[in-house]
């Protein structure tokens, strides 16, 4: 005899009997990315994987990399993605990241993440150097207070 599961998920689908799954792309500010597809192809520590709606449920430790999904009528879209981490249950895909920039093709995607790597590494350098600064002065307060005659 077999058994019939009525479990659904939050966005009212079938975990069963869906022909396709909801993406959802989760950045710490915002939903990037929440639609339907089909197939999902992705990169974690250990290689490349595909899910498919009917496939187990599944987690996987993204790493930097292309993640690939297919809609309804075959048309495929692509993220870049930074390191993450995603979760598979039933027919709903969440994947979180820090980051992700969304892409027609492979060279539009490239010179977008390069765009945004440059603007990344200036505000890193930004950063860097104000801790720098704030080290020095902590270091220059601590040796004047150290003094004789001082505290």
């Amino acid at each position: 005899m077999a058994s019939h599961d009525n479990r659904t998920l939050d966005s009212g689908h079938s975990t069963l009997d869906s022909p396709s799954m909801k993406l959802r792309v989760l950045l710490p500010t915002e939903v990037l990315l929440d639609v339907e597809t089909t197939k999902i192809v992705a990169e974690a520590e250990d290689g490349e994987f595909c899910l498919l709606p009917r496939h187990a449920d599944y987690v996987a430790a993204l790493v930097p990399g292309i993640l690939s999904f297919s809609s309804d009528d075959g048309t495929e879209s692509l993220l870049a993605t930074g390191d993450g981490i995603l979760v598979k249950a039933g027919s709903l895909v969440r994947v979180s990241v820090r980051s992700a920039v969304r892409g027609d093709d492979l060279g539009t995607l490239r010179r977008t993440v390069a765009e945004q790597f440059l603007v990344l590494d200036d505000h890193e350098r930004t950063a860097r150097s104000a801790v720098a600064r704030l080290e020095a002065d902590f270091v220059r307060r601590f040796l004047v207070f150290g003094e004789p005659g001082r505290g």
